[in-house]
C-alpha cells in the first residue's frame, strides 16, 4: 500500500511517501480502507516530539511517550471495513465507517485514553489501517461526507469531552477560546447544540466563519478580552472551553461565576500558568483538565454525525503524497476548519 510514515522526529522534511506491506488484522480487529484522513495539531507535535514527559518537558517524546519508529501518523480515519480478524463481527465488512482513535487504559464506557492512532500506533496516512472492531462505528446512515467524517474524531472528540467533563448545561453561557481551530469550532458548534450563549474568542478573517459555526458574540483577541468578556457576560461565565491556556488562565478565572467550571484541553498559549488559588476555594470554581474522550463520548459524537446536527467545516483537500505540503498549511493557522489528505 502507499503511506507516508516518519523514521525520527524533525520538520516536515520527515514525513516520508513509502510502498509498504498493508496491515493484518489480528484478533479482534477489522481492516479499514481509509477513504479521508483529517490533520490535526497532534500530527504536528508528535512529529516534531514536542509533548515531552513528565518531569522533563523538553524531552522529544509523542503524544504519551516515545515513539516507535517508523510511524504511520493520522488518527482521524474515515473509510470502509475490507477484513475483519477473528473473532470481529463479520457484519462490519463492507460498512462505512469512522475510527475511535484513541487507545484507552480500559474497556469500560468511561476509561481514559492513554494513546493515539498515529501515535502510540499506525494511523491513517495510508491506504489501510488497522483498529480494534470495538473502536469503529458504522456511519452508513450518515448524510456526512467521508471529509466530514474523518473531521470527527480528535478535535470533535475533544471539544466533546471537554463539554461533558464541564457539565455544560442548556441556557448557560460558554467562553470558547481559540474558536477557529479544528477544536475551536466544534465547540461552538457542539454547544450551540447544547442551548448555550456561546462566547467565542477569535480575530481578524476568522471571525465570520466562527459566527456562521454558530457563536453568538464574538470577542476580537486582538483587543482587550477580558473587558469584552465583562461586556458580553456581566454576570460572569459559566463555562471556559480553553484550548489556548496562558494568561488568558489568569486573567479569565475572576470572570466565572459561582461554581464555574474552566476546562483545560491545549496549552497553544502557554502551559505556564499562575493564578490566585483564592478564586477557586472561596466562589467553588473548578480547573478542569480534559485529554480527548471517553468511549461514551465518543459515542455521543457520532449519534451527533448520523443526525447531522454537526456540520465539520473541511478548509482544504491534498493527495496523500502531499503530507509534507499538507502539514505546512496546517501550521500556518490561515485556515478555518480542517484539512484533509486523500490516499
Amino acid at each position: 500500500m502507499r503511506a507516508v510514515r516518519i523514521a525520527e522526529h524533525g520538520g516536515p522534511e520527515v514525513l516520508e511517501p513509502v510502498e509498504a506491506a498493508a496491515p493484518t488484522p489480528q484478533a479482534g480487529e477489522v481492516l479499514v480502507q481509509v477513504s479521508a484522513v483529517a490533520l490535526n495539531n497532534t500530527d504536528l507535535w508528535t512529529r516534531e516530539g514536542a509533548y515531552g514527559r513528565p518531569g522533563d518537558p523538553e524531552a522529544l517524546s509523542g503524544w504519551r511517550g516515545p515513539i516507535d519508529f517508523p510511524r504511520i501518523q493520522g488518527a482521524d480515519v474515515a473509510g470502509r471495513v475490507v477484513a475483519v480478524g477473528a473473532g470481529a463481527d463479520e457484519r462490519l465488512t463492507g460498512r462505512r465507517v469512522v475510527v475511535d482513535p484513541a487507545i484507552y487504559d480500559a474497556d469500560g464506557p468511561d476509561a481514559n485514553p492513554i494513546g493515539l492512532m498515529g501515535s502510540e500506533r499506525d494511523g491513517g496516512y495510508a491506504e489501510y489501517v488497522t483498529a480494534p472492531a470495538q473502536r469503529v462505528h458504522d456511519m452508513a446512515e450518515s448524510p456526512l461526507t467521508d471529509d466530514q467524517l474523518a473531521a470527527l474524531p480528535t478535535a470533535y472528540g475533544t471539544a466533546l469531552g471537554m463539554i461533558e467533563r464541564g457539565r455544560l448545561r442548556e441556557g448557560e453561557t460558554v467562553l470558547v477560546s481559540g474558536a477557529s481551530g479544528g477544536v475551536g469550532l466544534a465547540l461552538v458548534q457542539i454547544a450551540r447544540a447544547r442551548g448555550a450563549r456561546v462566547l467565542a474568542v477569535s480575530s481578524g478573517s476568522k471571525i465570520g466563519p466562527v459566527r456562521e459555526a454558530g457563536a453568538h458574540v464574538m470577542i476580537d483577541r486582538a483587543r482587550d478580552v477580558p473587558e469584552q468578556i465583562r461586556a458580553a457576560a456581566p454576570e460572569g461565565v459559566d463555562v471556559a472551553l480553553d484550548v489556548v491556556a496562558g494568561n488568558l488562565v489568569s486573567e479569565g478565572l475572576p470572570l466565572l461565576r459561582e461554581g464555574g467550571r474552566w476546562v483545560v484541553a491545549g496549552a497553544l498559549g502557554g502551559y505556564d500558568v499562575a493564578f490566585d488559588v483564592r478564586r477557586l476555594y472561596l466562589h467553588n470554581a473548578q480547573v478542569i483538565g480534559s485529554a480527548m474522550h471517553t468511549p461514551t463520548h465518543f459515542g455521543l459524537l457520532m449519534d451527533l454525525a448520523r443526525q447531522a446536527r454537526i456540520q465539520p467545516v473541511v478548509a482544504a483537500v491534498f493527495p496523500l503524497h502531499q503530507a509534507a505540503r499538507a502539514q505546512e498549511e496546517l501550521a500556518r493557522r490561515r485556515h478555518v476548519g480542517k484539512i484533509v489528505l486523500h490516499p
